[in-house]
């Protein structure tokens, strides 16, 4: 079942050449990664994902003194046949926090000099328990922006003073309240129409 998915990795030809490591998981190495920005995984067409399962797609930065700690990347699956991820922007694993890696996806590995890209085939309500978690997540970020800006613009505002109670100093430049309300709003109505939006 390896050759039922390929990969494309930016600037490279097409590769199917995963290695099973049991029924339900397969990995392929990608060598020189510092010129990887995305990578798209693919089902290859030979046959479908067993029904009910979905392909989820894990990546793993090459560690000489550390077996591969996994980061789940998203899936692929029989209704969505290809997935492209950006590669560049996760962290190495030097980085990574104890709750961010994923060791034992794939069991008991080697230490390898080189990336890996892994899928393991997976029940498909697992992506439902992602997509809950990420959700979660995602609402974490809203609640701690808000909370930081309101406790920004409360600081800021308990310095605030009319024009009749300043006293000119120069070289001092002053920016009025209201425009720090009006950069708050701004941010809050982004940040609740696309929690993500900063990460641009």
């Amino acid at each position: 079942m390896s050759n039922v998915f390929g990969i494309i990795v930016s600037g490279r030809l097409v590769q199917t050449d995963f290695t099973p490591l049991t029924e339900t998981t397969f990995i392929i190495t990608i060598t020189d990664t510092d010129s990887i920005n995305h990578a798209a995984v693919f089902l290859t067409g030979v046959s479908p994902l067993p029904v009910g399962t979905v392909g989820m797609v894990y990546w793993s930065w090459p560690d000489p003194a550390a077996p591969p700690n996994w980061q789940l990347l998203g899936h692929i699956s029989n209704a969505k046949p290809s997935a492209i991820f950006k590669i560049s922007n996760l962290k190495k694993l030097h980085e990574l926090s104890a709750e961010s890696k994923i060791g034992g996806a794939f069991g008991q590995q080697q230490i390898c000099n080189y990336a890996q890209i892994g899928i393991s085939i997976e029940p498909e309500t697992n992506v439902e328990l992602l997509a809950s978690s990420v959700a979660q997540e995602a609402d974490q970020y809203v609640t701690f922006a808000q909370k930081m800006l309101e406790n920004l613009v409360n600081f800021v505002g308990s310095f605030s003073v009319t024009q009749d109670q300043m006293t000119p100093t120069p070289g001092v430049s002053y920016i009025p309240l209201n425009t720090l309300h009006t950069w708050y709003q701004n941010f809050e109505r982004r940040l609740r129409q696309n929690p993500n939006f900063w990460k641009n």
